[in-house]
């Protein structure tokens, strides 16, 4: 009896069991699910998780959809630029099922494999009429500022974007350009051209050099200029004074000519004697006379008048060059 009543509940649990599976699915949080009666979609695309009932095979089908971003890269091919030069490029997108109804239209298998191929004839002929309208330079240039990668991949973005959209419900969340390359046949040209700008901003910043250098040796040459000037101007007033109180003190001399020649005397005295001098001679010889007391400062025989006034004429003609 107990074993009949535990072969019921076997029997009924699994018949629950195969019942779920016949008449009920269920959506997970990453798919969108379209379900098709007689092989026509028969509801609007299913885009909550949970469990939903259908009518088994072959009534009904579930269609899921991994509604997740998808990538692709395309053949790293040839394509030509708008100034007639060859480049190869790839280029990867990243894309999602937007409209299920329409990508399971395109696509009866209902996966993303096949739409791949579809997928990358569309980036292809993006990618060839977006670079046909760029200049070599906006991919390799020596001025980084020239390159203009992300300017590109979005106008091949914004190229592909809506056609997918209405022709495989697909949306395209990015593209982006992985390498590029150039043939063998351009390699040399553009290595080239571009010694050539990198020669050609070299000069550039040399002459920038040279100008300020110029400016620069200019603007301290007028300064220099200036400030002698300014020097000389000082050193003639300078001059000027002491030439008018070298004729003061000259005219307080000539009033006194003993003290010009005492003076004189003096000067001569502190000139001859350096280090290490040694002379022989009368010491009433003047100017060395001065070293002797006043009473004997007798002057050499042959000494006379003329002499003095001589001296005193001398005396006077150093006074004035010294003023001067």
């Amino acid at each position: 009896m107990k074993r009949n009543a535990l072969t019921l509940v076997v029997g009924i649990i699994l018949l629950l069991i195969f019942f779920l599976l016949l008449f009920t699915f269920q959506v997970r949080q990453t798919e969108v699910v379209l379900v098709t009666t007689f092989a026509k979609p028969s509801a609007e695309p299913i885009t909550q998780p949970g469990l939903y009932f259908k009518w088994p095979l072959p009534i009904q089908r579930v269609y899921r959809f991994d509604k997740r971003i998808h990538s692709l890269e395309d053949e790293f091919d040839q394509m030509l630029t708008a100034d007639g030069n060859n480049i190869l490029a790839n280029v990867y997108v990243g894309w999602t099922i937007e409209k299920p109804l329409e990508f399971f239209q395109a696509f009866p298998a209902g996966t993303a494999a096949a739409a791949e191929p579809q997928l990358k004839g569309a980036v292809r002929l993006a990618k060839q009429a977006i670079i046909g309208k760029h200049s070599f330079s906006d991919f390799v240039s020596s001025d980084p500022k020239q390159v203009k990668f992300t300017q590109i991949e979005k106008e091949m973005l914004d190229n592909i974007r809506q056609a997918a959209l209405d022709r495989y419900g697909v949306s395209v969340k990015f593209v982006g350009i992985k390498r590029l390359g150039l043939p063998e046949s351009v390699t040399q040209k553009v290595f080239d051209r571009m010694t050539q700008e990198r020669q050609r901003e070299i000069d550039r910043l040399r002459a920038e050099g040279d100008k300020e250098a110029t400016g620069i040796r200019s603007a301290a040459d007028l300064e220099s200029s200036r400030i002698l000037a300014k020097a000389n101007g000082e050193a003639t007033r300078i001059k000027g004074d002491a030439d008018a109180k070298a004729a003061e003190s000259f005219e307080v001399l000539k009033r006194n000519p003993d003290l010009a020649i005492f003076l004189l005397g003096m000067q001569a005295l502190e000139r001859s004697m350096n280090k290490n001098t040694t002379l022989t001679l009368d010491p009433r010889t003047p100017p060395f006379n001065l070293l002797l007391p006043e009473t004997a400062r007798a002057e050499p025989q042959g000494t006379n008048g003329s002499s003095r006034v001589q001296e005193l004429s001398s005396t006077q003609g150093n006074l004035k060059g010294n003023g001067q």
